[in-house]
């Protein structure tokens, strides 16, 4: 696990600010740093390194192809780049190798193979900048689920029209990014509705105007005079759910668990392989304890498990998951955390993001990943079992509103959801999301309209039209530069209704809030997670299976379930789960984090910022600290304010609109077959004065 930078025709001090940037992701790579410059510095690439594997200086990046053609500068680890290094031997592709290093396999087999075959090849995480020496061309890659972060884009003080003379950068911190001598990109206006509505900042958006994150299974090529970039599609979640679900595994629901532990025992082999110590994280939940059950099993020591304990009994999952290490005969250590402890991380969390984040369960990830990295380096992890095997609980409550809603015609409905809407204003919040509900044209269209909440007319408005109307919400009409996977997402690609709602987590939610927040939280203490469950294999595999196979009698990972109790009882695992929360809802109005939340939410400085309607942000406060009314937009707004705190940015309403255009022309290729896709996209904007 590391960090990566660069930049392409940066006109300022190319050595210092290179240097700042790796410096702001010290996080990510304490061991060592390094810095490649061509030789007219209009390309530079910066690491920082935490040394997993080879932790010689044979390992050190950026690093050079021995044909010199290619340097490369890369975050992440190739769990096979073993059979790789032997295919390249066995081939007769380069007499051998100067270390052991991953990043050597890799950027040998770019030069014997080209990089979109090595990435096909490759298992793995990772997010790599490779500059080709030869055709002045650097590409920029990223994982085919987003494990790994990238963002990219143009450094330019006034961005109008799409046209832009400034710099190219990247990095694998936003914040790398914003360090930059004349940074001044602007907020990104329009995405400020989707993060109140998902608390998260869906990809290819970021915070930042001009600035981007590369998308899971993408390949981004600029060549020299490096202003026209160009997108390449790898690996597509969505085409390897649907060439899944054409063919379908055709064995029992016995031979798919047996075919689904050897794939996962692979994946998990391949994980545990480091020159540093190895553990996973356990909670009481199917998906960490199946990972920690299989690698107990075919590991020749004790397991290291970590787990950390809440005090109070109703989010207290570490009894349970004791007793399963007992079980399973792990190393394990539990620590029990305070609510002191707890409160006390809040203040500084959205400096670990780079932007704002405000998925609530970042705070026991940062806590037990702090644990965990005192004993180990790399933590494996259970996440990705809810998404591929159908655990989520709206999995199922969604479809019984459908078969409800879809009873009464759409001539009626409709109607009844715009005049239900319109009364909601009196009748309450409950008509308003009735209202939404009542309007679904499918059961995605559900689906997207139950996970809107309220908030999306808690950003101003001034000069760029109307707030959106709760009643007659639609959910592709109602954005047009801020347009995320879930609003495009084709209704019923795929046969069964419940497994295009795990597709649509999968395409935005699992990388851009579980995966981020996993990978934020875990690096700000320098510690390497790795996903099994995410594994090339298990994921194209998992896509294969009938929906009986993934749910039975309305319980989610059936497979899952069928591979645990064959290392743990069942009657050990079958107890209502906790969850992986934290009683937020009540400390905030506690002393200390009322204070620091009032601080933040002052109409004073609301207002000097510009980008929060002053007042209905003061209302949803006041209805939570006075009527004990919560709502989650309330810990999006502080995420948000204190990221603003944090960057010491004084935001002020700009007559006009910003706008930024990056015209993007994205050629992927799935099947054999070549299609255009995004052929632009516009953002509004909110100058940073």
């Amino acid at each position: 696990m590391c960090g990566i930078a660069g930049f392409c025709n940066f006109r300022g001090d190319w050595q210092k600010n290179i240097e700042r940037m790796c410096d702001k992701m010290r996080h990510r790579g304490p061991d060592a740093a390094g810095v490649w410059a061509s030789e007219d510095h209009r390309v530079v690439l910066g690491h920082r390194r935490l040394s997993i594997v080879d932790l010689s200086p044979a390992g050190a990046q950026p690093m050079i192809s021995r044909d010199e053609r290619y340097v490369i500068a890369y975050n992440g680890e190739i769990y096979n780049h073993g059979a790789i290094r032997k295919k390249l031997l066995t081939e007769g592709k380069l007499p051998g190798f100067r270390g052991t290093s991953d990043t050597e396999t890799l950027v040998e087999a770019i030069a014997a193979y080209g990089l979109t075959d090595t990435l096909k090849m490759a298992k793995g995480m990772f997010a790599i900048a490779l500059y080709d020496r030869q055709e002045h061309t650097l590409f920029l890659a990223r994982d085919r689920v987003g494990e790994k972060p990238l963002y990219y884009g143009i450094l330019k003080d006034d961005l109008k029209n799409g046209e832009s003379d400034g710099a190219f950068v990247f990095a694998s911190d936003l914040r790398s990014i914003a360090s930059l001598d004349g940074f001044t990109n602007s907020v990104n206006v329009d995405i400020l509705d989707g993060y109140m509505r998902y608390g998260y900042i869906s990809a290819p958006f970021s915070i930042y105007c001009g600035i981007w994150k590369l998308e899971p299974g993408k390949i981004l090529k600029v060549k020299s005079p490096f202003d026209k970039p160009e997108l390449l599609t790898y690996w597509s979640m969505m085409e390897t759910a649907v060439l899944g679900q054409q063919n379908r595994f055709s064995g029992t629901a016995a031979e798919a668990a047996g075919e689904l532990e050897r794939l996962l025992r692979e994946a998990i082999a391949g994980q545990m392989v480091a020159d540093v110590p190895v553990g996973a994280f356990l909670s009481a939940g199917i998906d960490s304890s199946t990972v920690v059950s299989l690698m107990q099993a075919q590991s020749v020591g004790k397991v290291r498990t970590f787990t950390i304990g809440m005090w109070e009994e109703q989010f207290n999952e570490a009894p349970a998951a004791k007793e399963i290490a007992a079980r399973l005969g792990t190393e394990h250590t539990e620590v029990y955390i305070t609510e002191e402890d707890a409160r006390g991380v809040i203040p500084s969390l959205a400096g670990m993001f780079g932007e704002p984040f405000a998925d609530s369960s970042q705070i026991p990830t940062y806590l037990v990943s702090k644990i965990t990295r005192q004993h180990v380096t790399v933590s494996l992890s259970g996440d990705g079992g809810d998404e591929l095997f159908c655990g989520y609980n709206t999995y199922y409550s969604i479809p019984r509103i459908w078969e409800k809603t879809r009873k009464l015609p759409a001539a009626l409905r409709m109607p009844g959801s715009a005049l239900l809407g319109a009364f909601s204003p009196v009748l309450g919040a409950s008509a308003a999301v009735r209202a939404r509900l009542l309007g679904a044209r499918s059961m995605e269209d559900l689906y997207l309209r139950s996970e809107i909440g309220e908030g999306l007319d808690l950003v101003r408005r001034d000069g760029m039209g109307a707030a959106p109307d709760f009643g007659v919400w639609d959910a592709m009409q109602i954005r047009n530069a801020g347009r995320t996977w879930m609003d495009d997402y084709p209704s019923g690609l795929l046969k069964d209704g419940q497994q295009n709602l795990m597709l649509m987590d999968l395409l935005m939610y699992h990388p851009d809030d579980i995966l981020t927040k996993v990978d934020r939280t875990a690096m700000a203490v320098s510690l390497e997670t790795r996903v099994p469950m995410l594994d090339k294999d298990v994921v194209e595999f998992a896509w294969t299976l009938p929906l009986s196979y993934q749910s039975e009698n309305g319980v989610g990972k059936k497979l899952l379930r069928d591979i645990l109790y064959r290392y743990v009882p069942r009657e050990l695992m079958e107890r209502p789960k906790k969850g992986f929360s934290i009683p937020l809802h009540r400390w905030l109005c506690q002393p200390g984090l009322r204070e620091w939340a009032e601080s933040l939410l002052e109409p004073a400085k609301l207002s000097g910022q510009g980008l929060l309607n002053t007042a209905k942000v003061r209302k949803l406060w006041d209805d939570y600290i006075m009527k004990n009314v919560w709502k989650p937009q309330i810990w999006h707004i502080l995420m948000l304010q204190q990221w603003l705190e944090d960057g010491k940015l004084n935001h002020k309403l700009m007559n006009g609109r910003f706008a930024d255009a990056q015209k993007v022309s994205e050629t992927v290729v799935i099947s054999g077959k070549v299609k255009k896709e995004k052929d632009s996209i516009t953002n509004g904007c909110h100058k940073i004065t």
